[in-house]
């Protein structure tokens, strides 16, 4: 059981209550994943949304670490003989591991120092008295102290010094006083190795040769960057602060007079800050700066990977795909509604070949033969090239076409996944089978993929691989279980991410189906192998079955209140089905009558709500989009163009735009907006189609810088599928489809004039 000191702490730092704490922490024990009790454990969690149940979870963790940390603690202190009362009350009631870590440090077992070599020749004595700072004069006291191991008065003075100054640096009020100095006033220093100057790899760095600036102010991006310079071998880094006013704020805390004695302290207070003190708080401040950094991009790389996870899916439409390229050529396959692969063909439009107008033929044969609705073209070498050869072809029935990123399609197609599920293709072959899956359902497809290859994030190489796998993960699992998954149709990989299933429980359930074909009800799933009470209550309100014969196994309703839902059906004399049809029988249900101590008010009101829309995915529909035709390459693009655009992927200082010339640009974060932009994901999101305006072109260096200012509402567009910033995350609509391409009309023709 937790410490209720700790789970009071729990409730101010993140201003939840204490019985919502103990809730989900017996839920956690329990098995209970975080998507399942913010869906179904309302009144429990006190209808807290994932983001703030996981901040709960991360804090009862942190002081289960704190326990573990406190008996270590305990032990050490207790076998030296030294743990009194009023210590063991300090370590109890401590609630901060930094705190923990200085009351524990004078006892802490530590390798040979000045200090202890200065103990073993029996001048602790005569520190203590130079320490208390009474009369006498230290260099005559110190004379007592002369022996075999100590030979002079000035060596016995300086062994005195030597304790004094560890004593200083281990004494927790002056910790916390350095401490505090270091959070309100220490500076990040960075300057370029003067051997590495002239390297060309260092000019990557050559922001940072000379720089300094607050460290409470230093964004995540920047302290990653002097990081990953240092760590290459081209940058120092120091955190320093003002060593006057330091040594000063010490000295007002040890000094007690001003006789000789307090001298000899003075020397010590300098000589233990600069050689013990500083560096030991400046080490921490290094670790304690780079978590923040880690955390702050990890935030950022979640988020963008959320918005890519939840971007709008093209439906069930019979889909074409093309993996571009040049020499190689195209690589075509042919996808039915599902997703299933039916053919794959290659053409070679560009040269060396040039087979222009046989490959226009081939396309037409496809898209004719099967009766194809929509392509994908692959983003990378060669993707603007193929998509003018597309786009010029006169189809009998022109389908609609779409860019789709690459980004991780490589890693998919030679993983054993991509193997297993196509053993008789090539790698080429599965990375156009993954290009256009995309475009049908980009969560299910990017699921198969490591995320931290998808590339939305920013110094991703540089952060802590655990904690970002860790928040990856569950960023994944939130977004699966926020749409939810088709029982019958969801790969093996897919239902892994599915609340309660693990890899070996969702293995079972693609084998039982291939043995005993579609599920047709979830009532079903209990006889799949390993599929326990706990697994089925974990995981079956977010398993859909489409055309089941109780509507509810197609919603997010959980089994559990299908009898609520009959009730409500019965009392009106009406069908389940007839409820979900009939807004007017709703809307006569009176939710308090159905409340109990089971399914509380939160609890009817999500059922009710989830009956207007049963089985609806809450993400929106693909809307088609076109590069500007004009602009093909760097060289195309002048200051001053208004040019329609992609933002693929957002950072703590903007969000880079693919204008279709193979090098995106950068809105700065203080071009986002007219209006001032703290967080960039705040005015944009990820795959939104936006109209920027060309500000600086660079092609030498290949950058380009945009700005959204002058673009107003219409380059604040919504996107496909933005996320909202609310509890569930929920895409809301995007901006009409007709705006959009009205806008774009309205370029074109500018350009042609």
């Amino acid at each position: 059981m937790m410490k209720t000191s700790y789970v009071q702490q729990i409730a101010e730092n993140l201003a939840v209550n204490v019985r919502q704490i103990t809730n989900i922490a017996s839920l956690h024990e329990e098995g209970a994943t975080i998507p399942f009790m913010a869906r179904y454990r309302k009144e429990a969690t006190g209808n807290l949304d994932e983001v703030k149940i996981a901040s709960v979870i991360e804090n009862l963790q942190y002081f289960s670490e704190l326990d573990k940390r406190k008996e270590t603690v305990f032990k050490t202190i207790e076998a030296a003989g030294k743990l009194s009362p009023e210590l063991k009350g300090r370590i109890e009631n401590c609630l901060d591991a930094a705190v923990l870590e200085d009351i524990y440090l004078p006892f802490k077992p530590k390798r040979k120092t000045r200090a202890t070599v200065a103990l073993e020749k029996g001048l602790e004595p005569l520190a203590r008295s130079i320490f208390e700072q009474g009369s006498g004069i230290p260099a005559n006291e110190a004379i007592a102290f002369l022996n075999d191991k100590v030979g002079t008065a000035a060596e016995a003075l300086q062994g005195s010094r030597d304790i004094i100054a560890e004593w200083i640096a281990e004494n927790q009020d002056a910790r916390k006083l350095i401490r505090q100095y270091f959070e309100e006033r220490a500076v990040l220093h960075s300057k370029v190795l003067t051997s590495k100057k002239d390297e060309e790899d260092a000019q990557k760095y050559r922001d940072y040769f000379e720089y300094s600036e607050p460290l409470a102010t230093s964004p995540s991006h920047r302290m990653l960057a002097v990081r990953r310079g240092e760590k290459e071998g081209f940058l120092s880094l120091d955190i320093t602060i003002d060593k006057l006013e330091a040594v000063s704020k010490l000295e007002k805390t040890f000094i007690k007079s001003g006789n000789e004695k307090s001298q000899e302290v003075k020397i010590a207070i300098a000589d233990g800050y600069e050689r013990l003190l500083k560096p030991s708080i400046e080490t921490e401040f290094r670790l304690v700066s780079k978590n923040k950094a880690d955390e702050e991009a990890i935030r950022v790389f979640a988020e963008n990977l959320r918005q890519l996870l939840l971007a709008a899916p093209l439906g069930s439409k019979r889909v074409m795909a093309i993996d571009p390229g040049f020499r190689t050529g195209c690589k075509i396959v042919c996808l039915d509604a599902q997703g299933n692969f039916l053919i794959n063909k290659t053409i070679y439009p560009h040269p060396p070949q040039s087979e222009w107008t046989a490959s226009e033929q081939v396309l037409r044969e496809c898209v004719d033969k099967y009766k194809i609705e929509a392509i994908a073209i692959g983003n990378g070498t060669a993707g603007r090239e193929t998509e003018q050869l597309v786009r010029g072809i006169r189809f009998t029935s022109q389908p609609a076409i779409f860019v789709v990123s690459e980004s991780g399609a490589s890693i998919y197609s030679a993983s054993e996944l991509a193997r297993e599920e196509f053993p008789d293709q090539d790698v080429t072959v599965r990375g156009a089978i993954s290009i256009g899956r995309r475009l049908l359902d980009p969560l299910s497809e990017l699921v198969k993929i490591d995320a931290k290859s998808i590339g939305v994030g920013q110094y991703q190489h540089d952060v802590n691989q655990n904690k970002l796998k860790e928040e990856l993960d569950r960023t994944v699992e939130s977004c699966v279980n926020h749409v939810g998954v088709d029982l019958n149709t969801a790969s093996r990989h897919l239902l892994m991410y599915v609340s309660g299933l693990s890899a070996n429980l969702a293995r079972n359930i693609v084998d039982y189906r291939s043995a005993h074909g579609p599920f047709q009800t979830r009532e079903i799933l209990r006889k799949v192998p390993q599929m326990g009470p706990k697994s089925f209550e974990q995981s079956a309100g977010f398993l859909r079955i489409p055309q089941a014969s109780n509507p509810l196994d197609n919603s997010a309703v959980h089994p559990e209140s299908y009898p609520i839902v009959s009730a409500m059906a019965a009392d009106l004399k009406c069908s389940v089905g007839d409820l979900i049809s009939d807004a007017a029988l709703r809307g006569r249900v009176d939710y308090k009558k159905y409340v109990t101590e089971q399914s509380g008010e939160f609890t009817i009101k999500d059922i009710l709500k989830e009956l207007e829309k049963p089985g609806r995915d809450p993400r929106d529909q693909a809307i088609e989009f076109r590069f500007d035709e004009n602009i093909r390459s760097i060289e195309d693009v002048k200051v001053g163009m208004k040019i329609p655009g992609i933002v693929t992927n957002i950072t703590n200082f903007g969000a880079f735009v693919d204008i279709g010339v193979k090098q995106d640009g950068l809105v700065h974060i203080s071009e986002l907006s007219n209006e001032f932009v703290s967080d960039p994901s705040s005015v944009v999101k990820l795959q939104q189609q936006v109209v920027v305006t060309v500000t600086d072109v660079d092609v030498q260096r290949k950058r380009i810088a945009l700005s959204m200012r002058e673009a107003g509402k219409e380059g604040q567009r919504k996107s496909q599928a933005p996320v909202k910033k609310d509890k569930s995350s929920v895409p809301s609509k995007p901006a009409p489809q007709n705006a959009f391409q009205s806008k774009l009309m309205e370029l074109k023709k500018k350009f042609n004039d």
